[in-house]
This record gives structure tokens, sequence and C-alpha cells, in this order.
């Protein structure tokens, strides 16, 4: 699901760490996780769990608590184990809070059980789909290259069943960015609300990754489209990322803001990460069975982490027109250098900034709508 901040920062748990039922050729994640020699799913202890839960609460300072189900595909912990979530959730819950629970998975997965459970407790579900079945399939697939689209369809169209709206993760890659209202289309073709596009980057992958410039035409032919038939029906994250710049919001997605280190992850095993893009084996910042999630948000390493991202921002992007729609985007992509040769500009430097200045006027032309309604 989106990786939205709701309060001063998100928390990915992994509770089967890297553990998929899936192989997609771009994961990311799975060289990163522990997974036993016998292949068995490990799933986080209850004693860490309820950590994890309690020490959410007592870091949340919003009236809304945000738990976040993150993997791997976090499906594999079994309903039992989200039954025992929110049952440690009520117990721990502060007087004067609710809370809200998150879930990313593949999709794959999904039964009427899943459904009417996530119905009834009021999970939000995010599924990743890549487009039509000609595109999600070349590259997510099983360890045996057997496609995942007919599942993944499958789930997302039982939980509508359910009233349960998923929102859906997209990754665009060198072959779907070609085909921006295709992929947009078969969004609204399947009722959803609310899409994410996410970027393949890969430093060792040229063929694979999103061609910076096409990644900038790809969301200016869906922006196009957004604003002639769609604009208040559904959601386009980087859309509404871009508008919160028109009333001088801070933005609300990680790689956006000018800092970062407000979305770190919690591994199964209770260690805490800096960021889900930054999982180094043995080298978490240390565990949350020995220090608190507190702790660890209010570390200076984990400050310092943050603050890298502004200061190593190149001249290039200082001096840029769209730099408040950016902000250099995330770190772990800022690896090519600028016109100047400055190191430190993000790989997709040149499409984000065709893409924001495409939608610029319109943003603008809000701004000052704005501006006049509040005088």
């Amino acid at each position: 699901m989106a990786t939205l901040i709701t309060d001063d920062f998100q928390v990915f748990i992994k509770p089967v760490g890297a553990n998929c039922n899936l192989k997609c050729s771009y994961c990311y994640y799975l060289g990163k996780g522990y997974i036993s020699d016998k292949g068995t799913t490990l799933i986080i202890s209850d004693e860490t769990l309820e950590k994890c839960i309690k020490q959410h609460f007592e870091a949340s300072s919003g009236h809304t608590v945000l738990f976040t189900w993150h993997g791997g595909e976090p499906l594999l912990a079994g309903i039992n184990f989200y039954e025992k979530v929110l049952l440690l959730q009520k117990k721990h819950l502060p007087k004067g809070k609710n809370f809200l629970n998150g879930i990313q998975t593949n999709g794959t997965l999904i039964t009427k059980e899943w459904c009417e459970f996530f119905a009834a407790n009021k999970f939000a579900v995010g599924i990743s789909i890549d487009g039509p079945e000609v595109f999600h399939n070349a590259m997510r697939h099983t360890s045996d290259k057997a496609g995942s689209f007919e599942k993944t369809l499958n789930g997302c169209l039982l939980l509508r069943e359910y009233g349960v709206n998923p929102e859906i993760l997209c990754v665009v890659n060198s072959y779907n960015v070609k085909y921006p209202l295709i992929v947009y289309d078969f969004f609204k073709m399947l009722g959803v609300d609310y899409i994410t596009f996410l970027p393949l980057i890969e430093k060792n992958n040229k063929s694979a990754s999103v061609p910076a410039l096409e990644f900038g035409l790809f969301l200016s032919a869906v922006f196009d489209e957004w604003l002639k038939s769609d604009i208040g029906s559904v959601k386009i994250q980087i859309f509404e990322e871009a508008l919160r710049t028109a009333f001088n919001q801070e933005h609300s997605l990680c790689i956006f803001r000018e800092r970062c280190g407000s979305v770190p992850v919690i591994e199964h095993n209770g260690d805490f990460y800096s960021c889900d893009h930054f999982v180094e084996k043995n080298r978490p910042l240390g565990n949350i069975n020995e220090h608190s999630l507190v702790h660890f948000l209010k570390h200076p390493i984990q400050k310092a982490f943050g603050d890298i991202k502004l200061n190593t921002l190149p001249q290039y992007c200082i001096e840029c027109e769209v730099r408040n729609m950016c902000n250099g985007e995330c770190p772990k992509n800022r690896f090519i250098k600028s016109p100047d040769g400055e190191p430190g500009l993000n790989y997709l430097c040149e499409g984000y900034k065709y893409f924001f200045n495409h939608c610029k006027p319109f943003i603008n032309s809000v701004s000052e709508v704005w501006k006049t309604d509040n005088k």
C-alpha cells in the first residue's frame, strides 16, 4: 500500500520477513529477510509482536495510529495471526485513540475468509498489479516462472465483492511504460479508486528499469486522461502529492519530503532498520526487544540518515523550478551526475522534471483559486 505518513512516522512491520510465495524478477526484498533452512515460514514471536504493538502506540502522537503489515507476503502469517494482532491492539490501545491496519499483498492468497476478515475489521488492503495480464506476468511470477495474474485478479475482484476496495500498486518498468492509457484504463475497468505508480529502477539491470523520460511521459499521459475524465473519482498518489504544493502542505509521501527516515522497518525478529530500501544483513540500528521504538526513531543515527537526503542535494536540484514537488526523490535512486558533473542526481530526474512541469499549470491554477478563497 501507499507509503503515506499519517503520524510523525510510519513503520513497515514484516511479520514473516522476506518470505513470499512469489519470486518476482524485480523484487528488492527477497534476499534481505530470514528464511529457515527447511523453507518454513518464520513468524514474529508473540513477545516481539506485543512489544511492537505496544511501542507503536507509545511512539504515536496522532489520534489514529496506523499499523502497516508488509513483506515479503504478509498473508503467509495467516488469519489467526492477525486476529491475535487485533486482540493485542485492543489490549494496549491508549484512551482517546483508535487504530487502523493496512496490509500490502500480492493478492494471490486472498480467499473468502480473508475478505470477510478484512471487511469486518476495516483493513486497508493494497494489491500489487502491473496492469493487464501480459504486463503483469512479465515480471510477477512464481519460482517456476508461472504467471500470477489470474490469482491476483481473482483476489482483487473477490475483495470488491466483500466491499473492500483495494489500493493498486503498479510497478512501471521498461515494458508497461510504453502503454500508459492501456494500463490506466485496465485499472479503471477494475473499479479501483486509488492507484500508485512505482518506478522500477535497478542499477544493474537497465533493460528492466523504466527509462527516466519515458516515466515522465507515462505519468503525463495518465495525468491528462485523469484531468479530463477522472478528477474527483480516482486518486493517483503522485498527482495527490503534486497537488499538496498548491496548498503549501508537507508531502505525505516519504520520497518527496525534504528529509527521509520516517518510514523505518521492523523485521520479524524485532530488528529495526532505517528504511525498507536500506535493509542490510547484520546492520540493523538495534532491536525493539532491547530498546523502544521511540529510542530508535529519535536516535542520532536515524536523524542523520534522514538529514543526508537534504544535505547531499545537488545544486542542480536546489535551483530546480519543481524542487518543492520532488526534493530529489528517494536517496536510493540518486546515483547519476547532474549536467555540470555533480554526483547525487536522481536517476529519474529527467522524467520527474518533465511530468511536474507538465502538471504545474494546473497546480498553479488550483493554488490561485485556493489563495483567493482564503483571503
